[in-house]
């Protein structure tokens, strides 16, 4: 009898040990399953309404911003507080001139664009031989280039979107909207174009380059060891080490 009711203690044992380790492992199972869960709602909140990722497709911004640059965009900077509290409490400012701003395209609403704000609503943008005029006063523009140095007159035989590409206005910009240029100015599709920019369709300002890569178009490779080997190395090599988390102005 002693032996039996040794064993059936130690069965009884066995059992609640097996209980409390199943129990462990239930508990450690739903730790790491609501720290999932929480990791991926706060960075689906955080990718929705604070941040986006951009890549820099064309080089309509150089030399400020480079293709193959990679952005986080503060999409929380220009957001219109719902609240008094808001107003307080989050980093938000009004569209300034020369502010760099990631829009939705007006002529193609799927596709995001990068420029920079030159004029403001209500105000006059007039562009005399390639310098812009706000207000019939001159705009100092440091960040700007110029890679073409042919002007294009209004008195010329050219096409009109050669004529406004140098020379255009003056037009005043209406209430709720904004004029965008690139800072690569002979080679930017921008409100010169397209017209005046709806302030609405703005997402956000750029705040760092995380990432650039010097890409080149034949850069993907096949899938060979050899390819690879040679990826990786074009991969060190053509990475713009020094544009890495610099902050954008």
């Amino acid at each position: 009898m002693a032996m039996l009711g040794k064993k059936l203690n130690e069965e009884i044992e066995k059992v609640k040990e097996k209980e409390k380790r199943e129990k462990r492992e239930k508990s450690l199972f739903r730790e790491y399953f609501e720290l999932i869960a929480e990791t991926a709602v706060f960075v689906f909140f955080v990718m929705t309404y604070v941040v986006q990722a951009f890549q820099i497709p064309t080089g309509s911004m150089e030399p400020t911003l480079l293709v193959g640059d990679f952005l986080l965009v503060n999409k929380f900077i220009y957001a219109r507080p719902v609240i008094p509290l808001e107003s307080v409490i989050l980093p938000c400012k009004k569209i300034e001139r020369k502010d760099i701003v990631v829009f939705k395209y007006p002529r193609d609403l799927s596709k995001d664009f990068v420029k920079r704000v030159i004029a403001l609503e209500g105000e006059k943008i007039e562009i005399k031989n390639k310098e812009v005029y706000i207000n019939d006063k001159p705009l100092e523009e440091r960040y700007k280039v110029h890679n073409d140095s042919q002007i294009f007159q209004k008195g010329n035989y050219y096409q009109y979107d050669d004529i406004i590409r140098d020379n255009y206005g003056p037009v005043v910009v209406p209430p709720g909207h904004v004029f965008v240029m690139g800072d690569n100015r002979d080679n930017s599709l921008d409100s010169r174009y397209w017209s005046f920019l709806p302030m609405s369709y703005i997402k956000g300002r750029p705040w760092l380059i995380y990432f650039s890569y010097e890409a080149e178009k034949d850069a993907y490779l096949k899938n060979g060891v050899r390819d690879k080997f040679k990826k990786f190395f074009r991969f060190i090599f053509k990475t713009r080490w020094k544009r890495m988390l610099k902050v954008i102005f």
